[in-house]
């Protein structure tokens, strides 16, 4: 079974002969009122974890894309040479909240909004995707609705990431792609191909999911010669948007990246090429799909045996296998990829990492959980234990090649939201343990499937909501309070402001959301100049031990400094009174 097996609503009577059976009475039309209260509430959960937040906290991923949307919106841009490239398909979806407002608060709020509404289309996708995998009428709203609060898909939608809107595109490129396999309609290619090349618009994972989407309009143009208009409309619906997207980031990087983008590709190269390299670069994939399995709670793990067994069957239906074989490629593409391309950052993340594939983790855990639902015990019995079986292998095959580096290296908590959840711990991974727990409540949901038909659906969508609502409200800390951020300097928010050549690229990059006013220059206090004219504050280090009145030994007459503080970074701002500043 895959993602997209279901028995078709035009098959007639088992059979084939005799009288079609009578209709049943129609009911009330409850399913859209239903669909509508679902999302709704998905909003409201979405906004209720992201209600304190007012400012960027994962920098400079976040301050990469608010700055992208904020020029896109004709406003100030900003200076981020240097660092990875921040793609405009997501920012786009942002340029709103700077129509609305240009308070950085006010903006951030408005993201909010947009990320919560975004993240609950994921309930009606699911269910589409649920109905699709066999799950009834009663059994389908549940089950979407409690896997689309999954940490994967909710908690990163607390921040202006592309991660809160990448779910949904994959899941809709999926279903769009399934119905194209099945039924080789135009409309279904040219829309599958308009989500495909959105997606790699927003994030390199979306290139992936663009380039096995145009793989499977090929083989199907291979292997259905009566499709070829249809693949054709596809394939050149791909690659306009290819080309839209491409022309889009080409004029933001040349905007915003003056210097440079953060160069990833010779740090590919070499893992690709040598065989340390392969070892650190499958390595880290195993460790991506072992956080796969874990932040969904082992279901994902028995809808990847799932999609395995389908793409072995050789009796499957040609469109199931089309479609496992584009899941399981699109998966392992993403993990390798993903892997091979990141430097050695001395963190923990680099083993065992969720992000990356947390695009991907619904899907797999409706698989997952309907497989659960729908099979016998045996086959229940033996997808269960597939998942384990590569959930341990996964996690022997970390623990051995990162050894100590796991206790050593920096541990980031906002990488791990459920696996801190499952040791309750924020300081450290726990691996053999969060495997064992892991292992533990996948056979919690294995039991709960052998219940009765009426009642294993409802189990189950009650235990994973539980589980996925728990999970986030620890990921998400002690509940917090809204507070406005102070702002970045004293004195009105006007004139010009430069950043000394000297300063840490962190403070540089905090700086560039708040100053909302003004796109933050460059200066180098060294040269004894005097600042251009306009500029009113000059940002320069603090080394520890100096006082702010020597931060600047040459500073114009008149200017006063005024500490900050940032990422225990110290830094001065300094002011010309002339401009309006506090005296």
């Amino acid at each position: 079974m895959t993602l997209m097996t279901a028995p078709s609503r035009r098959d007639g009577p088992p059979g084939g002969g005799g009288p079609p059976e009578p209709r049943p009475a129609r009911r009330p039309a409850v399913l859209p009122w239903l669909l509508a209260a679902g999302t709704a509430a998905q909003v409201l959960v979405r906004l209720w974890f992201a209600r304190a937040r007012t400012s960027p906290a994962a920098n400079p991923d976040e301050t990469g894309y608010l700055v992208a949307a904020r020029w896109l919106a004709g406003s100030a841009g900003g200076d981020l040479s240097g660092n990875t490239f921040y793609q405009g398909g997501y920012p786009l979806l942002l340029v709103p909240a700077y129509w609305v407002s240009r308070d950085p608060a006010t903006v951030y709020t408005i993201v909010m909004v947009i990320n919560a509404v975004l993240g609950a289309a994921l309930f009606p996708l699911g269910y589409a995707a649920a109905r699709r995998l066999g799950l009834g009428r009663r059994a389908g709203p549940a089950v979407a609705f409690a896997a689309a609060l999954l940490p994967a898909t909710t908690f990163f939608g607390a921040f202006a990431l592309a991660d809160a809107v990448l779910p949904a595109l994959v899941l809709a490129w999926l279903l769009v792609l399934d119905r194209f396999v099945r039924e080789g309609r135009a409309l279904d290619a040219v829309g599958a191909s308009v989500v495909a090349s959105y997606a790699a618009m927003v994030h390199t994972r979306g290139t992936v999911v663009l380039v096995v989407h145009v793989l499977v309009l090929v083989g199907v143009a291979v292997t259905h010669r009566l499709r070829d208009r249809a693949t054709v409309a596809g394939g050149a619906v791909a690659l306009a948007g290819y080309a839209a997207g491409a022309s889009l980031n080409a004029r933001i990087e040349g905007e915003l990246y003056p210097g440079g983008v953060r160069d990833l590709a010779a740090s590919l190269e070499l893992r690709i090429t040598t065989v340390p390299g392969q070892e650190w670069a499958l390595s880290g994939a195993a460790g991506q799909v072992w956080y796969l399995i874990v932040s969904t709670w082992g279901l994902a793990g028995v809808g990847l045996a799932a999609v395995a067994a389908v793409l072995a069957r050789r009796r499957a239906p040609r469109p199931d296998r089309i479609m496992a074989a584009a899941l399981l490629a699109t998966t392992l593409a993403i993990a390798y990829a993903s892997s091979a391309a990141l430097p050695d950052e001395h963190r923990v993340g680099n083993f065992a990492y969720g992000r990356y594939l947390s695009c991907l983790a619904l899907a797999y855990t409706l698989i997952g959980a309907a497989a659960l639902a729908r099979s016998g015990p045996r086959a229940a019995v033996r997808l269960a234990a597939a998942s384990l079986l590569v959930l341990g292998t996964a996690a022997l095959w970390v623990t051995a090649y990162a050894g100590e580096r796991l206790r050593t290296h920096a541990f980031i908590a906002f990488d791990f939201p459920e696996t801190t959840f499952l040791s309750g711990d924020r300081t450290a991974l726990h691996l053999p343990a969060v495997t064992l727990v892991v292992g533990g409540l996948l056979c919690g949901f294995l039991g709960l499937s052998r219940l009765g038909p009426r009642h294993r659906a409802g189990a189950m969508a009650v235990t994973l909501a539980g589980i996925n609502l728990a999970a986030v409200t620890f990921a998400m800390g002690p509940s917090p309070l809204r507070t406005r951020p102070a702002p970045p300097f004293p004195g009105p928010e006007a004139g010009g402001v430069a950043a000394d050549v000297s300063l840490h690229w962190a403070v540089k990059t905090r700086l560039i959301h708040p100053v909302w006013w003004t796109r933050v220059g460059r200066v180098d206090i060294r040269d004894g100049r005097r600042p251009a004219p306009g500029v009113c504050t000059v940002v320069v280090p603090l080394p520890d031990g100096t006082a702010p009145e020597a931060s600047w030994p040459a500073h114009p007459a008149g200017w006063r400094p005024y500490p900050g503080r940032a990422w225990s970074i110290g830094w001065v701002s300094w002011r010309d009174p002339s401009c309006g500043a506090a005296q």
